[in-house]
């Protein structure tokens, strides 16, 4: 039976670039060695690098920007550590947006380095909403958001103007749908939603923001040292950055951004439609808020979630269960997806209510 994938990550992947990877872990462009068995300053593992970073520039339109990227270890956690080692000036200030786990998390390590002033949160509210109105400080030396809430369903759909540097975390939303990406400074992502596996971290940077803060950074945490490196200032994360590579050129011959948030926009009206219309159902977010890649949603009577369950299983549904944060369900709808899985999925919907 088809599995439809619904993890939140790491999650669904194009079956094209599980059948390479594989094939290169076995034998690396037809060198008779395996990729997990190369030199990372090998020619052919260099060209994988190249060719990963600037096709991040080119799907982005950042090319010619001023941009560098950067594939590191260490998640989008180790960016909540490293983006203000790399911004914030001793005694200095950063402006924080909370949003939901991940954006608190961030927060609580930009602590650590300086005033951290959080300029809305929707944590009373069980982060159900994205804050909107708010004020970022003209003397903070950045201003740190989160466009998609993964675990509470919530995406950011417009991003405030200011005259500070703008820094994203964009893990599980990169690469699925058209922004304006030169009015962020900096955007990190872990690889494990819509780009690759578990392992490795996208980072994108304007560099000419770096340099700026007076503090003696340690090397492996240096932005600039990493960028100066080619993104080899040590061994990088091989098989995830290659994994990564087939995913862009995969998106890239797909049409790009252009074309996945299209097909993001179909899958997200198709289950948004059928969780507004079931009376069995209800989402859990703002609905002017709502995010395309995850879709949070409760059953309004418990007692029928064994059936549910039992019927999701049955029609080959993987990773549907929410986090517990939040409880009920959570469908992952990210790039990889088809939207066939998210007609079973809506089908299952409508035979459960045809059975109540």
């Amino acid at each position: 039976m088809k599995k439809h994938n619904y993890s939140a990550g790491p999650c669904i992947l194009p079956q094209e670039v599980f059948e390479k990877s594989a094939q290169a872990i076995l034998n690396f462009n037809d060198s008779g060695l395996s990729l997990l068995e190369i030199s990372h300053r090998s020619k052919d593992f260099v060209a994988v690098m190249e060719e990963a970073r600037e096709l991040v520039l080119e799907l982005l339109d950042l090319k010619g920007k001023g941009y560098q990227t950067i594939f590191l270890g260490g998640g989008a956690s180790l960016e909540f550590l490293m983006v203000p080692y790399n911004l914030m000036k001793e005694n200095g200030k950063a402006a924080y947006l909370d949003t939901g786990t991940w954006a608190s998390a961030a927060i609580k390590e930009a602590k650590i380095f300086g005033d951290t002033t959080i300029v809305a949160s929707s944590k009373e509210q069980n982060y159900n909403h994205i804050p909107k109105g708010y004020t970022i400080p003209a003397d903070a030396e950045y201003f740190h958001c989160t466009s998609n809430n993964t675990i509470f369903g919530t995406q950011m759909k417009e991003f405030p103007s200011t005259n500070i540097p703008v820094v994203c975390d964009m893990s599980s939303d990169i690469f699925s749908r058209k922004l304006d990406f030169s009015k962020f400074d900096i955007i990190y992502a872990g690889a494990q939603k819509n780009m690759g596996p578990a392992g490795t971290t996208l980072v994108v940077i304007k560099e000419e923001i770096l340099g700026k803060t007076g503090r003696t950074i340690p090397s492996m945490l240096d932005y600039a040292k990493h960028i100066k490196a080619d993104s080899m200032y040590n061994t990088p994360p091989v098989f995830p950055v290659y994994a990564s590579l087939l995913t862009l050129q995969w998106l890239k011959k797909l049409g790009g951004i252009e074309a996945i948030e299209k097909i993001n926009d179909a899958k997200a009206t198709l289950l948004y439609t059928e969780i507004d219309r079931n009376p069995l159902f209800r989402g859990t977010a703002a609905v002017e808020d709502r995010s395309n890649m995850n879709a949070t949603f409760l059953l309004n009577d418990e007692s029928h979630a064994a059936k549910f369950d039992e019927m999701w299983k049955a029609a080959g549904i993987s990773g549907l269960p929410g986090h517990r944060s939040v409880g009920g369900y959570r469908a992952s709808m990210y790039n990889a997806l088809p939207l066939e899985s998210v007609q079973v999925l809506v089908d299952v919907m409508k035979e459960l209510e045809s059975k109540i």
